[in-house]
């Protein structure tokens, strides 16, 4: 199945807004409703695809028929662009302008080499797409010239499985829930998790630096990562010869996190862990947001740290993000903020950690609520991406993004990015209603992950490019990096210049140089055009 043109997974899933949740809009933000709903797939002015007939052969050739070309303007509309609100926005008004020419579904690593050097040969830029899921203009390259999505869901195998080292090794397209139902077969999970985990794939967890929900426990997924192979217009890079090594640098580092920037992966290898006997989650009450963040830091610096770990802020918690299936449900939450904690492993081991970690939580002034609360949010832990298309449908504005920064700095940084989003977005006339939380941990930092909703107005897309260009500009002046997770794309690549500094981008250019001379491999995301 196809993930919805026009927004977010699966269509069956999709649900209104309670009327409820429209009126707190209306009342609290000014919320009008939309007069009319987003453009019908059939009545989109698509453009022709612009392939010379050369190119399209030497296509045809790469990947073993022309039925693997797809031009077809339904096709080619669902690989236009990502699942940012911007990117919605657009579609659903039918702008198309950034299409793809064609669609090629290559099935292995050979064929992939094929493509790319097609693709160099005859100057056509090529962005490789997974489950489509890029929030910050991943999959739009940055000039406006015929190019091809590189579609990998037909590269989808578990390719290799070792019990004894628990390793397996992953094809690019594999989508993660059939991941997980693949090595379950084995007795084993990745235990990666993240909001999109029913439509993102191996590939994508790799190329952005992924960071699933339960990473407290499982770590992030560049951390899982053992191996990897690169197919570049230039050749292949395979790496990982061992789980550890001096071998000098680490090339695995340079390629986790590359955004189809320097090739596209073929193959990763990642670590496995058996599947957990018992699953808990739990809920727990803060005071405040400082108090819930000061018990977040002792149990990820001193112990025990549960699988899931995370906080929502006051607003967030009143509003009931922390568990969107009950948005709307007449529900009133109690002051404070919420917590989350989740264990996962053997009986025995679950419980010992779960004991221990609540005795940490009570001392730092926590309350807890029992197993109900973090049940709710477990079942409805992947429903905010369709809660967000429900708002757009409502007429409101709904956007997300993310950082992190060590310990001492997440309070200046917490107050920095919402001062910015509301200074921006009031003055534009749309005030916003501005939840965060803490949703991973590590011994010397944590992530803010902030979501935003407001009217649309009049250019919603605009106000949303200058509230964010001042939220940028808030994390990178409080000390944090441009992302956590979603990763770089179009959207943040020159606040990451900045971050990285000349000499880091210009090593990463000529690397880019070294494997992508003709400069086809998503032009313009990650680094600037030359």
């Amino acid at each position: 199945m196809d993930m919805l043109w026009s927004g977010w997974g699966d269509p069956a899933k999709a649900a209104p807004l309670p009327e409820t949740v429209t009126g707190l809009l209306r009342d609290l933000l000014g919320v009008k409703p939309r007069t009319a709903g987003p453009v019908a797939l059939e009545d989109l002015v698509v453009p022709e695809p612009r392939l010379e007939p050369a190119v399209r052969q030497a296509l045809f050739t790469a990947v073993g028929g022309e039925e693997h070309v797809r031009t077809d303007a339904e096709t080619r509309v669902r690989h236009t662009r990502g699942k940012s609100t911007p990117d919605l926005l657009r579609i659903r008004d039918g702008e198309v302008d950034d299409i793809p020419a064609a669609v090629v579904l290559p099935a292995d690593h050979d064929q992939v080499l094929a493509v790319l050097r097609a693709c160099a040969e005859h100057r056509l830029a090529v962005v490789p797409f997974g489950g489509g899921t890029s929030v910050v203009g991943g999959l739009a390259p940055g000039r406006r010239s015929p190019f091809v999505a590189l579609d990998l869901r037909r590269m989808n195998q578990l390719l290799a499985l070792d019990e004894v080292s628990r390793t397996a090794t992953l094809a690019p397209g594999l989508r993660a829930p059939e991941a997980e139902a693949l090595l379950a077969e084995h007795g084993f999970t990745l235990g990666h998790f993240p909001q999109s985990y029913e439509w993102a794939t191996i590939g994508g967890f790799a190329a952005t630096r992924s960071s699933g929900q339960a990473s407290a426990g499982y770590g992030r997924f560049d951390e899982m990562v053992l191996g990897l192979t690169l197919a570049t217009p230039e050749g292949t890079i395979d790496t990982g010869r061992a789980p550890r090594s001096a071998a000098g640098p680490d090339l695995r580092q340079l390629l986790l996190g590359s955004e189809g920037a320097f090739g596209v992966i073929t193959s990763v290898t990642v670590r496995i862990r058996p599947v957990p006997q018992t699953c808990v989650y739990e809920g727990w009450r803060f005071a405040s947001f400082e108090e819930g963040a000061a018990a977040l830091r002792r149990l990820a610096q001193d112990g025990p740290r549960p699988t899931v770990l995370r906080l929502s802020d006051e607003t967030e918690t009143l509003i009931g993000l922390a568990q969107p299936d009950a948005i709307g449900a007449g529900e009133q939450p109690a002051a404070g903020c919420m917590a989350i904690t989740g264990y996962e492993g053997t009986g025995e081991d679950t419980s010992y950690r779960r004991e221990r970690a609540a005795a940490v939580l009570r001392a730092c002034g926590g309350t807890p609520l029992g197993e109900e609360p973090g049940q709710r949010w477990a079942h409805g832990r992947y429903s905010a991406p369709y809660l967000r298309d429900a708002l757009l449908d409502a007429g409101a504005f709904a956007e997300t993004l993310e950082t992190a920064t060590f310990w001492s700095r997440v309070p200046e940084l917490y107050a920095s990015v919402r001062d910015a989003l509301t200074t921006t977005l009031t003055e534009a006339g749309t005030p916003p209603l501005i939840m965060c939380h803490i949703s991973h941990v590590y011994e010397n930092g944590a992530s803010l992950y902030f979501t935003v909703v407001s009217a649309q107005g009049d250019e919603p897309v605009a106000h949303w490019e200058r509230a964010k260009h001042a939220a940028n500009e808030a994390i990178l002046g409080a000390g944090g990096t441009i992302t956590h997770h979603h990763g770089v794309g179009t959207d943040h690549r020159d606040w990451y210049v900045r971050e990285a500094g000349p000499l880091g981008i210009e090593a990463l250019r000529a690397v880019k140089r070294r494997v992508d001379p003709a400069g086809v491999l998503s032009p313009g995301v990650l680094l600037p055009l030359d």
